[in-house]
């Protein structure tokens, strides 16, 4: 039987995504709007892919795209095709959890699917990561982002976070220190207030020590933010983590801007052993999304002499 080639932090890598290769577009979440839908598809079909999908993932129950079972369904059932190289996420919004009960671990295992989103794909990627042991990629969904082209995301850092080469070295404009230092470690993480919800589960966010932290959010005040992070640190997960790599957090801030998510991040972490920095375009973003493998090892460097860089130094395909 051919050994499962896996990540230094010993999660299994998914099958690249090549030029050819067939995506499947599902709705583990809430419904979304079909124009936008369609605008992703001719998207994705001029990045070289080739999106498939059922009608079952335009159902629509309230705030959810279907049932539970439905959407577990759904996602399973692509997830499992050994023609099928990705399935992505339409939208978050909420939902993603409600599926996770009815989903096989050595069966998602087995079938080395990459599975692309955030938001609320957090939950998914938390599941898939640290109960599944398989490598994900916190990216570009269609709503919003490659519906929209160029302007809502970096095409580049998708295509190349489902391949069989390390992402490399980022440099996004707009990415600070808050705290300096330099780290290594398999990065994990989402959006914060998902990852704060996974715990006392039994699918919780279980990063292991060593670890480079992402965090991001949007549309939450500061206080709430930092509530999120103290349920985080109360629960033990900063804890032997190696670095902190947050997103922007878009409208996380007071009225008039007096007190931002930025003010609080770098308040909370003042005593943190490792690099922190703020403003990394991946999650809930005003800038063009850069898509990012989970699961990999990655080099932060924070220091008084370079430029705030995260380097990608595995890939999460093979």
């Amino acid at each position: 039987m051919a050994v499962t080639p896996r990540t230094r932090a010993g999660l299994a890598k998914f099958r690249p995504v090549a030029p050819g290769s067939r995506v499947a577009l599902v709705a583990p979440a809430s419904p979304f709007d079909r124009a936008e839908f369609e605008l992703g598809v001719v998207e994705l079909r001029r990045l070289g892919l080739d999106p498939v999908f059922d009608e079952a993932v335009f159902a629509h129950e309230a705030i959810v795209a279907g049932s539970a079972e439905h959407r577990a369904r759904a996602f399973a059932a692509a997830a499992m095709q050994q023609d099928i190289d990705a399935v992505i996420a339409v939208r978050g919004g909420y939902g993603s959890v409600e599926i996770l009960p009815r989903l096989e671990s050595a069966a998602l295992r087995r079938s080395r699917t990459a599975v692309v989103g955030y938001s609320d794909i957090t939950a998914l990627h938390a599941f898939l990561n640290g109960h599944v042991n398989l490598a994900s990629v916190h990216g570009a969904m269609i709503d919003g982002r490659i519906a929209q082209g160029s302007a809502a995301y970096d095409s580049a850092t998708l295509l190349a976070s489902l391949s069989a080469t390390p992402l490399g070295e980022l440099v996004p404009a707009g990415l600070e220190v808050l705290r300096h230092g330099e780290a290594r470690g398999p990065i994990f993480g989402g959006t914060l207030m998902l990852l704060a919800a996974s715990l006392g589960t039994p699918y919780e966010f279980m990063p292991p020590g060593g670890s480079v932290l992402f965090l991001e959010d949007v549309g939450e005040r500061p206080y709430r933010i930092r509530r999120l992070l103290t349920q985080l640190s109360q629960s033990g997960r900063f804890t032997g983590a190696s670095a902190i790599v947050c997103g922007e957090f878009p409208g996380c801030h007071e009225p008039g801007g007096t007190l931002t998510a930025r003010d609080v991040i770098r308040d909370f972490f003042a005593d943190f052993p490792g690099p922190v920095l703020f403003g990394f375009p991946s999650g809930h973003t005003t800038a063009p999304f850069l898509s990012m493998p989970l699961g990999v090892e990655v080099h932060v460097i924070g220091t008084r002499t370079d430029p705030p860089t995260v380097v990608f130094r595995e890939a999460a395909a093979q």
